[in-house]
């Protein structure tokens, strides 16, 4: 087992920092909807012109050049408006720095990974920690094209780096290119342009404390009266003073109500979105707001009531309770989704499967669940994988960031600690030492489930791998239990079974022990009836 990379020590993730609600804007008249167009369409406007102007600043942005962009925004708006328009724009410029950083290290690993293959001889088999020859002459003259792609991609996006450029697309370059192809996207030029608006407009706002119920731009009593500040151009639809439109719907959070109501009659901020779903002809309202961090809890204290581990996959979460010796108790679990379909189908998966999580381990008394600290953004390349087209579709559409936030958002309101785990070994060492010993004539225990307990185990500090079994002409407790289940500290753990006096198999010869010359305790049909019982012994601490 030499070779091994180290083992990063486990750690209780933090918890959430912020909270969003949404709501739908039910019984709109048509004047109402006509001002929501009108106010998106405009504000969207001005956000793509800040946007445009926030890239051609580039590196040399400064908060000189933020505030002369924020007073040309004022009279097409409203300083509150404006403000709001020029934070979305830094927050996106700043996505697309992360995001071009991130297709930087894709470009440099896949050429690194194709200057290697292409060094070794053709048909030179790899290894399990590296990758050998291309399989023919004709691969490896493809690859050598592919090497000059990739290389001429990676110049391009280094000059595009250290100039400040980054290309961003209002609406997104999904949809953006889905005009060229309708017939496969099965839509007409209007129902895309119709997408295309709506996806553009913009009509968010920041909250803030003091102001009356949070926000002065868009504004939510506690009683569910919506009404927005009307940009400088669109005044004259106003229906209330002081340039605000009053809509004539109501609206109610579903979940955290009373905490949103809360806020809102202590004046604290609230940012509010609106924003329309062309699919259902919705509008829909979404409010946020921080949170102050919840104090974490130290893993001592989150183990002590044992752990659930969990081990994410494809398509279900394989989950595992185990004890304070990391012993696994009861059955095992799995939890399915369906990955497929739209991003609200999946994301709606994902919640109902971590909800059922959850309540599994309340019921179970626990306050921690380990997963792993997963992150599949360096694995999706081809040049990693090759041809195993159908293994990169795999963990290209495991949401292992989403889930790890979803599951520490949600498992915060229920007091649960989530502890991440080196990832390192498990599945392999999980089917290794831990698949076989917990199957059973009537479980069947899969590879999932096994990592499920290497998980928990790494998580509360104990060794994954089990001792192996010794020869049969020494399998006896002379030398100390054979696997490591129990801490260090447990009485025992190490030594050997206690003697008890008495025949304690059939292999005692008649005459011997406590019993002996007492027929009716030797033969059980002739026992009379103050001996009829029996006594369970002491289990040892491994199977």
């Amino acid at each position: 087992m030499g070779g091994l990379r180290s083992i990063a020590a486990p750690f209780v993730a933090s918890g959430p920092s912020g909270v969003a609600v949404r709501t739908r804007l039910k019984h709109l008249t048509p004047d109402d909807e006509m001002v929501l167009r009108l106010v998106g369409a405009h504000l969207g406007s001005l956000a793509s012109k800040d946007l445009k102007a926030r890239c051609r600043d580039g590196l040399s942005h400064s908060g000189e050049a933020w505030a002369v962009r924020k007073r040309e925004l004022t009279p097409l708006s409203s300083s509150r408006w404006a403000g709001s328009i020029t934070k979305a724009t830094h927050d996106q410029w700043a996505l697309a720095r992360r995001c071009q950083a991130a297709h930087l290290q894709n470009l440099e690993s896949g050429v690194r990974t194709i200057e290697n293959r292409l060094s070794l001889p053709v048909g030179q088999k790899g290894t399990k920690k590296a990758p050998g020859g291309y399989r023919s002459q004709r691969e490896w003259h493809a690859k050598s094209r592919r090497l000059r792609v990739l290389e001429d991609r990676l110049a391009a996006a280094r000059a595009d780096r250290e100039a400040g450029l980054v290309h961003v697309v209002r609406g997104g370059k999904r949809l953006a290119r889905t005009r060229h192809h309708l017939e496969a996207a099965q839509l007409t030029e209007s129902v895309w342009r119709e997408r295309w608006e709506a996806e553009r407009w913009f009509c968010q706002a920041d909250g803030e404390s003091g102001k009356r119920y949070g926000n002065e731009t868009i504004r939510i009593s506690p009683d569910g009266e919506v009404s927005i500040k009307l940009p400088a151009p669109l005044a004259y639809l106003a229906n209330a003073p002081h340039g605000r439109y009053v809509f004539a719907c109501r609206v109610a959070f579903a979940h955290r109500g009373e905490e949103w109501a809360d806020r809102a009659v202590a004046d604290r901020a609230i940012a509010y979105r609106i924003h329309y779903d062309t699919g259902r002809g919705r509008w829909y309202l979404t409010a946020s707001w921080q949170i102050p961090p919840t104090p974490t809890l130290p893993i001592e204290a989150a183990l002590a009531h044992g752990v659930i581990g969990v081990d994410m996959n494809a398509d279900h979460l394989a989950a595992w309770h185990l004890d304070t010796h990391g012993n696994p108790t009861g059955s095992p679990r799995r939890f399915s989704y369906d990955l497929t379909g739209t991003a609200e189908h999946r994301d709606a998966q994902v919640r109902h499967a971590l909800t059922c999580l959850l309540h599994w381990a309340r019921t179970c008394g626990v306050r921690a669940i380990a997963v792993e600290d997963l992150d599949f953004t360096a694995e999706e390349t081809r040049e990693k994988h090759g041809r195993r087209k159908r293994f990169r579709q795999l963990i290209s559409g495991m949401p292992t960031g989403k889930l790890r936030a979803r599951l520490s958002s949600m498992a915060d309101q229920t007091g649960i600690a989530v502890i991440a785990v080196d990832p390192a070994y498990t599945s392999r060492w999980g089917a290794q030492h831990w698949q076989k010993p917990l199957t059973s004539t009537t479980r069947k225990t899969t590879r999932h489930e096994a990592a499920a307990v290497a998980i928990g185990r790494r998580a509360q500090g104990h060794p994954i791998r089990r001792r192996t079994t010794p020869p049969p002409h020494d399998r006896s407790d002379r030398a100390g239990h054979r696997t490591v289940q129990a801490r260090r500290g447990v009485p025992g753990r190490e030594g050997t079974r206690p003697r008890i006096p008495g025949p304690r198999t059939r292999s005692v010869r008649p005459g011997r022990g406590v019993n002996a010359g007492n027929q009716n305790a030797q033969h059980r049909p002739g026992r009379s009836a103050e001996h009829d019982f029996w006594q369970q012994n002491s289990l040892p601490l491994s199977p």
